[in-house]
């Protein structure tokens, strides 16, 4: 995880050539966002140490399902929530046992990820480049050394190690990193949490198809169920931008022909 965060930190910082002068309002956000990062890293690796790969992207796919669905008083969104909850429920209480403190650590994640989109989105309207997320991730390589030389040492820089880490950092902090702070720029974060709807049935196939890890059928069906509420929801929020602009078109034409 240091090796990810600190290998990321240092391409976006030559890529951006970040200042650390600036206003204190943006630099705190970059440093909120940077908290975030790095507490969800760990949580998340320490729970993918303990839970097969499809429950710990499930739990922690419950933080932004939840910014989702913040604030909706809408039935049809009510009924969604009510079917992720009851996948939770599914995948934690059934079937393969499931490690508590695994369970914990997902949950952190969750909240640290939902947290991220929330921080994320105002860093990307105050930066109007990578300079903000390159802040970030340097603030939470910072955070994060200290575990990671606790953890490892010396490894930390062996070649092999380096190599992996390299190519894991670019491929899933760096590039998904700048991807995902462009479309919080362009999406609200209630649209950004629907669009990662596939993320848990994607950790559970992973898990099961490269790591051997193998769920009991209730707890597949708990993935199931947080992956079709996460669908149900989008299709939710499609009809209602559909049936907004509906409405919209129906005021203008109504307003020309009483003009």
């Amino acid at each position: 995880m240091t090796l990810r965060l600190a290998i990321a930190a240092l391409v976006l910082t030559a890529l951006w050539r970040p200042r650390l002068r600036g206003d204190r309002a943006t630099l705190g956000i970059a440093a909120a966002a940077g908290t975030l990062l790095a507490v969800h890293h760990l949580a998340y690796y320490e729970a993918v140490a303990r839970l097969p790969l499809g429950a710990a992207t499930t739990l922690e796919f419950l933080g932004p399902f939840a910014i989702a669905l913040c604030g909706s008083r809408r039935a049809p969104d009510l009924l969604w929530a009510a079917l992720a909850a009851t996948g939770v429920l599914l995948l934690s209480h059934s079937g393969t046992a499931l490690d508590a403190t695994g369970i914990a650590c997902a949950a952190l994640a969750g909240c640290c990820w939902g947290g991220y989109i929330l921080v994320g989105k105002r860093l990307a309207e105050r930066v109007p480049d990578g300079r903000g997320l390159a802040l970030a991730v340097t603030w939470g390589a910072l955070l994060s050394l200290p575990y990671g030389v606790t953890q490892a040492g010396a490894r930390l820089l062996d070649p092999d190690t380096l190599a992996v880490a390299g190519a894991v950092a670019v491929l899933s902090s760096v590039l998904p990193y700048t991807f995902q702070l462009e479309a919080l720029r362009r999406l609200t974060p209630r649209v950004f949490g629907i669009l990662t709807s596939l993320e848990p049935a994607i950790g559970a196939l992973i898990g099961l198809l490269l790591l051997g890890q193998h769920l009991a059928a209730p707890q597949w069906a708990g993935v199931a169920a947080v992956a079709l509420a996460s669908v149900g929801a989008t299709r939710t929020e499609e009809a209602e931008e559909r049936a907004g602009k509906a409405r919209a078109a129906d005021d203008r034409a109504e307003a020309a022909r009483d003009g």
